[in-house]
């Protein structure tokens, strides 16, 4: 009998991620209940079985929902019936810390994924996001008037996590799962609308979808897919264009008006970053602000960047300091 396209898509999207680990390997899957992680989970119980590996389930329970422990547990439960060799509830405080909350959530989530992670001694931790998730994710970037890297959407792997399902459509997992028989939890807040995602999921797509025609996912992931090369090979030019130009005290700046925009822009970043400026905070603003106000023709000003670094040039290169707080 042949198998499902849907499954025999998810399965070899798994198969491909695991292809290169030991045998014996232990490889955890991040589960949250829904299609897309379930589908995931199966996939690889099925796969790492072929291969000898350990597969161990973990569901976050974020507390963000009434009755989130008991869904947790149903969770962990319904892991251990798909196969898992050992099954764990991770329970996180989510704090917001100028973030929102979806943000927020997603760092305490990968936080205690990695600490997991090394108390299992996994090799790899599987993340469920299929390319629905991509295409929302490269839609949410262009609103927000975003680069390539964030354009790039969510790589393929970093670390120890890898994402299998990135070729896969949310309709695939869904109809996997349908083939297996496995019931899932679709989660109240993927359609709340004070959630930006939520809102993209439930209203933009598919209004984009009806007014533009289908094939609007697979445009957007093979966007991502293909300003990813571009962002890789700038940001690769962007290192060793900085290596080259780095001194002790600072980044020479004649080398670095020489420079296409692009690579001079990266390297502005990169070394605010460096000295100690906070990434997420820090803007193409204060960048822009750094290539005219510090590296124009006067040089004589300075800028004050998020996590409390100044900008300044003197020598002929581009310094930082620590800014002083009255």
């Amino acid at each position: 009998m042949a198998l499902h396209p849907a499954l025999a898509a998810v399965r070899a999207g798994v198969r491909r991620v695991l292809a290169d680990l030991d045998p014996g390997s232990t490889v955890m899957v991040a589960c949250s209940g829904g299609a897309d992680s379930l589908a995931l989970l199966s996939a690889t119980v099925f796969e790492g079985h072929k291969e000898a590996l350990k597969v161990i389930g973990v569901t976050v329970d974020h507390g963000l929902q009434e009755g989130s422990s008991e869904r947790a547990a149903a969770v962990a439960d319904q892991m251990r019936a798909l196969g898992v060799g050992e099954s764990a509830v991770a329970t996180v405080t989510v704090e917001a810390r100028g973030m929102g909350p979806e943000a927020a959530a997603r760092e305490a989530r990968y936080s205690v994924l990695g600490e997991l992670a090394e108390r299992f001694g996994a090799s790899v931790v599987l993340l469920g996001h299929t390319r629905d998730d991509q295409a929302e994710t490269v839609l949410l970037g262009l609103s927000r008037g975003s680069g390539a890297r964030s354009l790039s959407g969510m790589r393929a792997g970093f670390d120890r996590f890898r994402r299998p399902l990135l070729g896969v459509t949310r309709a695939d997992t869904e109809t996997a799962c349908m083939v297996e028989g496995i019931e899932w939890w679709s989660d109240p807040h993927n359609s709340d609308p004070r959630f930006t995602r939520s809102r993209v999921r439930s209203v933009v797509m598919p209004m984009l979808e009806q007014e533009l025609g289908p094939g609007v996912v697979e445009a957007l992931a093979r966007t991502a897919d293909l300003l990813r090369e571009d962002a890789e090979a700038l940001d690769n030019l962007t290192d060793r264009q900085l290596h080259e130009l780095r001194t002790d005290q600072g980044v020479r700046v004649a080398g670095l008006a020489a420079l296409d925009d692009a690579v001079k822009h990266r390297m502005i970043r990169r070394a605010a970053i460096d000295a100690g400026a906070i990434a997420t905070e820090l803007t193409r603003a204060h960048v822009l602000a750094v290539a005219t106000v510090v590296l124009g023709q006067d040089g004589g000003k300075e800028v004050q960047l998020p996590g409390h670094v100044t900008a300044y040039r003197a020598g002929g290169l581009l310094r930082f300091r620590a800014t002083v707080v009255e």
